[in-house]
């Protein structure tokens, strides 16, 4: 019993998705291989002092390091919100230190907002 509470938190990547998605946080923020991060294929390219990070979700698989993800609900300066996934672990969504160093720069504003947990 004393369990319980924890199998009715969402656990799993897919669910903390599916669960934005119905909150409306679907569009993503990515990387370009040039270095440039984008909001879905929108034109303006941001930097990290354009973002705050509003919520930080780690998911590690069981029995597979290259299970490892993080997730991060983000706002613009133009009110967007949408997140960033970066999986990690044996193999990386992107290549060389530019990304990290990207993400240490963001500043970080933990909202319960986005708890969904």
């Amino acid at each position: 019993m004393e369990n319980q509470d924890r199998e009715d938190k969402m656990t799993t990547l897919s669910q903390v998705m599916t669960t934005l998605s119905q909150r409306g946080i679907y569009r993503e923020y990515r990387m370009s291989d040039e270095g440039n991060m984008r909001l879905d294929n929108d034109q303006t390219i941001y930097q990290p002092e354009d973002l705050t990070i509003l919520r930080t979700y780690r998911f590690e698989g069981d029995s597979n390091p290259a299970d490892n993800a993080v997730l991060y609900v983000v706002k613009d300066h133009h009110a967007n919100i949408g997140f960033i996934l970066d999986s990690y672990g044996a193999e990386s969504n992107y290549s060389g230190d530019q990304f990290d160093q990207f993400l240490r720069d963001i500043p970080v504003e933990e909202s319960d907002e986005y708890n969904i947990e």
